[in-house]
């Protein structure tokens, strides 16, 4: 069995996770990450995307986030997430609305930075959609 470390999933609606686990697979903005015990001392953002959580017992529970960032120790992992749900629980017009307030944002964007960020999460939005949510 594989060492276990410490893992909490956070939103501002509530704590998601507290548990004992051996791996956790992240969408970090720079990459798909996988963090075990004794990882480096790591702090990046997050992408929206699925975060894949094995527990210590074995069962595997996936949850979707939608931004935030992580913070990794040797013997613990905090993710903060902008929003979060687990993954069982997200729905069709749930995910959809975010889509399509993403895209009236796009619209209404002020500067070329700021279009360029929107259009990004709308993508990452769209691949959750057709990767998570069952056709």
């Amino acid at each position: 069995m594989a060492d276990a470390f410490d893992f909490e999933l956070v939103s501002p609606e509530r704590l998601l996770v507290s548990e004992k686990v051996s791996e956790v697979v992240i969408p970090a903005t720079l990459g798909e990450m996988t963090v075990l015990a004794n990882h480096a001392p790591t702090m990046t953002t997050i992408k929206p995307g699925v975060v894949t959580v094995k527990l210590a017992s074995g069962q595997v529970n996936k949850y979707v986030v939608f931004g935030g960032f992580v913070d990794i120790l040797p013997t613990s992992c905090t993710l903060l997430a902008e929003s979060a749900v687990a993954a069982s629980d997200l729905n069709r017009d749930t995910l959809q609305h975010r889509i399509d307030a993403t895209r009236a944002s796009i619209d209404t964007a002020t500067s070329d930075e700021h279009k360029t960020k929107l259009e990004q999460f709308l993508t990452e939005l769209t691949h959750i959609h057709g990767s998570v949510i069952p056709g």
